[in-house]
């Protein structure tokens, strides 16, 4: 399980330090691909598998389903991790995350998000959270 907040910067090739404990539990492959909230989403190879499986189970006759299959999968890039701990973001998935220089790396259970600081800053606020967890208890928390 990821968890954990990380902050560091892309250099000016495209490049972005993984941290060590998260390199850790991905090892040196692993898949990113677009994220929702304006986020990309980084998965182990083996948590992208069981993804990958639920996507395959959505119906093709599903505009929706086909649209949000295609939002994932479309992007999703294998990254390799490099000799000093980094991996090469391409520039559409920056451009599609508004990464720039200043990111967050965020732990959320069984992938990485990968933030702008500033929206990061923006989205982390967590003044609602009486409302939200008293909601969670329709999902089974």
């Amino acid at each position: 399980m990821f968890m954990g907040e990380y902050n560091h910067s892309i250099d000016a090739k495209g490049r972005l330090i993984m941290p060590a404990r998260f390199r850790e539990q991905l090892g040196e492959s692993f898949v990113v691909t677009q994220g929702l909230d304006g986020c990309l989403f980084v998965y182990a190879n083996e948590e992208w598998k069981l993804f990958e499986e639920k996507l395959k189970q959505l119906p093709l006759t599903n505009a929706s389903a086909r649209k949000f299959t295609r939002f994932f999968l479309a992007g999703a890039i294998q990254c390799e991790v490099d000799k000093q701990g980094r991996i090469l973001l391409p520039a559409k998935l920056r451009a599609a995350a508004g990464l720039e220089k200043d990111v967050v790396l965020a732990g959320v259970g069984e992938r990485i998000e990968i933030w702008d600081k500033q929206r990061w800053e923006e989205n982390s606020t967590y003044d609602d959270m009486n409302d939200i967890a008293e909601n969670m208890e329709g999902l089974g928390i």
